[in-house]
This record gives C-alpha cells, sequence and structure tokens, in this order.
C-alpha cells in the first residue's frame, strides 16, 4: 500500500489537541494519510492538508501503518479490537496515545495473534512539542520493529526504544510522575515567594538556569504567573496518568509517596476545573492555603 514515492500509507485514529499536529506533520513529509475521528468533522479539518478521511473504522483499518491517539487505554483497546481481523496481516500499529502498561501488553497480544505487530510509543512536549515535531516518543516492542516505526516517528519529534511492548508506556508514566510532582511543587514555590513578600515573577527569573530550571519553571511556571490555564495538556488527562502511575507501582510492588500526594491534589482539582491546563493544579494549593494567590490577574479557564 506504499505510495509512488515509497513511503507507507498511515491510518492516524485521534484528530484532537496533539493528534491533529501530528497528522499534520506527517503529511508535511509527504506520507498518505487516512484521518479518522469518532467526530467526523475534526478528521474532515485535515482535508485541505491532503489528507483522505475515512467514512468507517473498516476503510482506516486499510494501512501499512496505523498510528492510534486517543484518550485513554479502553478506547485504544475498543477501535483496535473492532478492526483486529480487518487489519493486513503484517502491518503495524502504533499506539501513542497515554494508557497503562498492562493495557498495551493486552493490546499487543490481540494483534500478534492475528498477525499484526504492535509498538507503543507515548508522547510527551504536549500540543507545543506536536506543532514543532519536537515530541519525545518513547517506544516499547520488537526492535525490528521499531525500526520500521523510526523514519515515521522522527517526523514527529525524537524516538527512543526502551524495551519491549508495554515499556513505552511504562517510560510515559515516569516522565509524568516528574511532571505532575514538578507543577505541584513550581505552583507552591510561587505561592511560597508571594506570600512571603517576594515577587514571585523575580525569583523565578532568579532561580531559572541554576539547579531547578526545567521545562515545567519554564513553560508552566509562566503560565501560572499569568493565570492561564487554558488548555495545552488537561487536568482530567493529568489526573488520569497519575492514577495509571500508582496502578503500574502496586504492580512493580513499590510504594510512591509523593506521588499518592501530588494525585490527591489532581483528584480534587479535577472536581472544578477538569478541562483546564494541568497547571491549573495551582489553584488547589491555593485553595489549601485559603486567602493567599499568586497575583492579582483573574484566571484564564476554559469554559
Amino acid at each position: 500500500m506504499a505510495d509512488a514515492a515509497g513511503k507507507p500509507t498511515i491510518s492516524f485514529f485521534g484528530i484532537g489537541l496533539m493528534g491533529k499536529p501530528m497528522a499534520i506533520n506527517l503529511l508535511k513529509a509527504g506520507y498518505p494519510v487516512i484521518a479518522w475521528n469518532r467526530t467526523t468533522a475534526k478528521a474532515e479539518a485535515l482535508k485541505r492538508e491532503g489528507a483522505t478521511v475515512a467514512a468507517t473504522l473498516a476503510d482506516a483499518a486499510k494501512a501499512d501503518i496505523l498510528i492510534t491517539m486517543l484518550a485513554a487505554g479502553p478506547e485504544v483497546k475498543q477501535i483496535l479490537a473492532a478492526i483486529a481481523d480487518q487489519i493486513p496481516k503484517g502491518s503495524l500499529v502504533i499506539d501513542m496515545s497515554s494508557t497503562r502498561q498492562s493495557e498495551a501488553q493486552e493490546i499487543s497480544a490481540l494483534l500478534e495473534a492475528n498477525g499484526v505487530h504492535f509498538i507503543d510509543a507515548p508522547v510527551s512536549g504536549g500540543v507545543i512539542g506536536a506543532e514543532a515535531a519536537t515530541l519525545a516518543i518513547m517506544a516499547g516492542g520488537d526492535a525490528a520493529q521499531f525500526e520500521r516505526a523510526k523514519p515515521v516517528l522522527s517526523v514527529m519529534g525524537r524516538p527512543t526504544l526502551v524495551g519491549p511492548a508495554g515499556c513505552g508506556q511504562l517510560s510515559k508514566l515516569c516522565n509524568q510522575l516528574i511532571v505532575g510532582a514538578t507543577l505541584n511543587i513550581v505552583a507552591e514555590a510561587l505561592l511560597l515567594a508571594e506570600a512571603g513578600g517576594a515577587d514571585p515573577s523575580a525569583v523565578r527569573a532568579a532561580i531559572r538556569g541554576g539547579f531547578a530550571e526545567s521545562k515545567i519553571l519554564e513553560v508552566h511556571g509562566q503560565r501560572m504567573l499569568d493565570r492561564n490555564f487554558m488548555p495545552g495538556g488537561q487536568v482530567k488527562t493529568q489526573l488520569k496518568d497519575q492514577e495509571n502511575i500508582l496502578d503500574a507501582a502496586a504492580i512493580a510492588g513499590i510504594t510512591l509517596p509523593v506521588t499518592a500526594l501530588v494525585t490527591a491534589n489532581y483528584r480534587e482539582q479535577v472536581k472544578t476545573t477538569p478541562h483546564a491546563d494541568q497547571s491549573a493544579v495551582m489553584l488547589e494549593v491555593e485553595r489549601i492555603n485559603a486567602g493567599k494567590r499568586v497575583g492579582s490577574a483573574p484566571d484564564k479557564l476554559p469554559q
């Protein structure tokens, strides 16, 4: 099913905040892309970029490489189970969603039983990274299939093979563990600066470049100062990842006390701003400290 230039045909499932720019980058690189989305209008938006829109799941199943970028593991399993026997044998499925390690392993077994290869390759970098094609891509699967996928994945970011099927998701959970905890710590640091009488913006500038420097401090620290909680990622997605981290820890037989505290904060924040950027956990830190707030600007939140 490769095109005249020898590029494999790619079906892309999930044209959302992340999926849309990722699919566009594939199109810009010259790959023939078939777009599918549960809400067809989102897939239709890629027509002007050169994509073909699949009317049905069965239409999208016929590709050399199938990429899923969906909300969570249950959705990925539901979609792939529905078309598992319609995917051409020898095709490669790359799940770039964030799921549980156990879900990735179950999907791998399901597809391999049908003669279809599988790699789990979740990403980090948010919408900014998806648009800039600079995503960190953590892949789990067979080394030969990773080499097959690498040219495609490299169009969207920097892929690294971290182990067998399921290990991509485990690596992503390690990433999200650090992200979730750092978001909370940056929120606490800015609130401490404000409450103690310092200028939190100046404090952030002062500590940048030192050991506290991070992408979270750079990007989300500024979001917190601006009180701009319009979504890149979302609180509800970060909470899903936090719960999956604790699930993986339980399976591995370890306790993660800091992650448990961070997860508790996200469980509270999701009650009021589920669709806000994950940096909105600052609002939970402020709620715990009644009467204390960073800055005087109004909160920018999704409706």
